[in-house]
């Protein structure tokens, strides 16, 4: 089992190009499929059946996983069984006819305007760590990025003349995102005033650095925006896709169409930025409700 399974994480990361976290995610779910059917004396992922399958779904449903846990292992197993259809390892997909358990589709946290600029406006600029992290806040805002591209953002992948960035997402899918006044103000304070005291004479090409010199990491950047949404006193969870989900909602209020706000987001599939559109309609009727006589 564990050498089918290496096989196609290797596959997954090699052809297919995904992130280590995504490759880590299937790595899990997999090695829990397997550890079910050998508790049940399967001993090869070959032999299992579409009602073993079926029972490992309910099995993790009396764990009490939720609905997206068990979707999500699902979609992990179709994955490796049409994996292992294509390179004529099995001959037919058990998991072609099961389909996912059914979704409450979760709308996104979004920020109002005033917490946005209540957020990028915390770090003092009288201090290093301030101005760099005024541009990090600056730059998710205004490009929309995952927290991994930005850790991950390096010299050669912005334009200051032009005034945009190269972003290399999901799949290693490489998109081009515009910057920004205020996001490009920010960035050269920090490339001019910061960055060269932080690098300590060393030669490292990713943009964000610590204090220690190194690239940021991504736990570091979570704190950076735990810290600065408490001392502006934003009462919502703030996470950097909260950033990222605010900024494709600004975008679509301020008459973005969906397709310009798809390619920014960097989403294979329309119906993913989709989703904004809902959390615009349901704002709409809040603000319905609220201000109208007969709301």
């Amino acid at each position: 089992m564990k050498e089918l399974i290496e096989t196609f994480l290797n596959y997954l990361s090699v052809e297919r190009g995904l992130s280590n976290n995504t490759i880590s995610s299937y790595r899990r779910d997999l090695d829990k499929y397997a550890a079910y059917l050998e508790d049940k004396k399967i001993n090869s992922l070959l032999k299992a059946s579409r009602e073993d399958i079926t029972n490992f779904m309910f099995y993790q449903k009396e764990k009490g996983l939720s609905a997206s846990s068990i979707a999500r292992s699902l979609v992990a197993a179709k994955t490796f069984y049409r994996f292992l259809v294509r390179e004529r390892i099995l001959k037919a997909d058990p998991t072609s006819v099961l389909e996912a358990p059914k979704l409450w589709k979760r709308l996104p946290e979004v920020m109002l305007l005033s917490e946005v600029e209540a957020l990028i406006n915390a770090p003092n600029l009288s201090k290093d760590e301030g101005i760099r992290d005024r541009a990090i806040l600056e730059v998710i805002y205004a490009t929309g990025m995952r927290a991994s591209e930005v850790v991950n953002l390096r010299l050669e992948d912005i334009n200051l003349e032009v005034g945009y960035l190269r972003c290399l997402g999901k799949g290693r899918k490489e998109r081009i995102v515009p910057l920004g006044r205020k996001a490009k103000e920010a960035l050269v304070r920090y490339l001019d005033r910061v960055r060269p005291k932080l690098l300590k004479g060393k030669t490292i090409f990713e943009i964000f650095l610590s204090r220690l010199g190194k690239k940021i990491s991504r736990q570091a950047l979570w704190n950076i925006i735990k810290k600065y949404a408490k001392e502006a006193k934003i009462k919502k969870v703030i996470k950097p896709h909260t950033l990222r989900h605010s900024f494709a909602t600004h975008l679509l209020e301020g008459g973005a169409d969906l397709r310009s706000v798809q390619e920014m987001l960097g989403h294979a599939d329309i119906s993913t930025t989709q989703i904004y559109t809902h959390i615009n309609k349901d704002r709409l009727k809040l603000i319905h409700k609220q201000f109208h006589p007969r709301g």
